[in-house]
């Protein structure tokens, strides 16, 4: 038996009405939420993607495009962007590479792209983050549209060409593309393989469909150069140049789109500590975002961006309690005390829990395996998903978060590059 004092704690706890305020979120959220994502997203593919052509449109006027990949130190993988960047099917394209002085041999690697004329490049003397090397470069580029690529990041020959319609509209600033996972080889990266198909693809289409987007991804991303000169340009001392952008261009009230069809395939972080650093700056410049245009609540005419604004804000908070009260609840049992709400064998609640879970992985899997068939033998790891990648992701926003919500991000400052590979 325990002490009686640690008994009468734990059990206090349990008659908290906040505790069951927490219990009750905590249940509710992921039901509620992979019912509003799915059905959402749904309505995006039967509305907007079931019964389009298989061939891009073809346009009266094809704008000039500037594919600019900013990089540094990249030089095991830039060739081989390069040789995929370079073979892209559009007929008014060039391509740039951004070298924000890199101490490898980066360089090196592209310099026979350009002495083939087949790609310019940028050297800076100075290294000064991504966000800068962006900024440097857009002046220099020739392209109306520019799509921005990470330097491990191989294009699908037909991505500008699913891509550059939306621009026909003059409202349309960004379009994101669909960014497939290619290294499959370790466990985690399989979990990503799962999450990228039934997570951010769902999401995208569901958040279209609510008429705003969180975030154009920073691995591809189409948009139009005056959008960005018109909002200031990337914000150096953000952790998430990505994000922080698709809020600004929004908050100017420009459109941002996705394209499922805009494939590109990339290396995620094969290993713990990558995945772990580049969460952690996800979370970190997500929060960031909040503190810095969380005022959107507060805006009738930016109304459009409070389902996404509430979302992110209520995943974060989904987040704590699930440390939270996994922590009480292993605390709980171990001093003797079986807290309430909480039950080492599945009931009724969990299994409603991991069957919504599931039903949306398997949304997304066959969804997106109109684009990548190989999905669909990554689905058996989506078991694994709700035990080990929501706890995971959990611990990293709850340790991340507050780095982006309370120390203010000052103007001048610049986040540095991240090798999370």
């Amino acid at each position: 038996m325990s002490d009686p004092a640690i008994r009468s704690f734990f059990e206090s706890v349990g008659e908290n009405p906040l505790y069951w305020v927490a219990l009750g979120f905590f249940a509710l959220y992921p039901v509620v939420s992979a019912l509003v994502w799915v059905t959402t997203a749904l309505n995006f593919y039967v509305r907007l993607e079931r019964r389009r052509d298989d061939e891009p449109e073809a346009l009266d006027r094809y704008p000039m495009v500037t594919v600019l990949i900013p990089c540094y130190c990249e030089e095991k993988v830039i060739a081989d962007t390069l040789a995929w960047a370079t073979r892209i099917d559009y007929p008014n394209f060039e391509v740039v590479v951004v070298d924000d002085a890199s101490t490898d041999g980066t360089r090196h690697a592209v310099m026979p792209f350009v002495q083939r004329g087949q790609a310019r490049l940028i050297a800076k003397a100075t290294n000064e983050g991504k966000a800068m090397a962006l900024n440097d470069a857009l002046p220099c580029v020739r392209g109306e549209i520019v799509l921005v690529m990470d330097a491990d990041a191989c294009p699908d020959p037909m991505i500008l060409r699913w891509m550059v319609p939306h621009f026909r509209s003059a409202r349309v600033a960004g379009v994101t593309g669909n960014p497939r996972v290619a290294n499959r080889t370790t466990f985690l990266s399989l979990l990503q393989v799962v999450e990228f198909t039934s997570i951010v693809s769902i999401l995208r289409r569901a958040q279209r469909v609510w008429g705003r987007i969180l975030t154009m991804s920073g691995v591809v991303g189409a948009f139009r150069k005056s959008a960005l000169f018109d909002v200031g340009l990337y914000s150096p001392e953000m952790a998430t140049e990505d994000i922080d952008m698709t809020w600004k261009l929004q908050r100017a009230y420009y459109d941002v789109r996705y394209e499922p069809r805009a494939l590109v395939w990339m290396k995620v972080p094969p290993t713990l500590g990558g995945l772990w650093r580049q969460r952690s700056r996800w979370a970190k410049g997500l929060s960031q975002v909040l503190s810095r245009h969380g005022a959107v609540l507060r805006q009738w005419r930016a109304r459009r961006m409070w389902p996404v604004c509430w979302e992110a804000i209520l995943s974060i908070l989904w987040a704590y309690c699930f440390v939270v009260l996994t922590a009480f609840w292993i605390a709980s049992y171990s001093a003797g005390v079986p807290p309430v709400g909480a039950s080492p064998i599945p009931n009724w609640w969990g299994m409603t829990i991991a069957t919504m879970c599931l039903t949306q992985l398997l949304t997304g899997v066959l969804v997106d395996s109109r684009y990548d068939k190989t999905v669909l033998g990554s689905f058996p790891m989506a078991v694994a998903y709700p035990i080990v990648y929501w706890m995971l992701m959990s611990i990293i926003t709850v340790v991340a978060t507050p780095g982006g919500l309370f120390k203010r991000s000052r103007s001048g400052k610049i986040t540095q590059w991240r090798t999370d590979r």
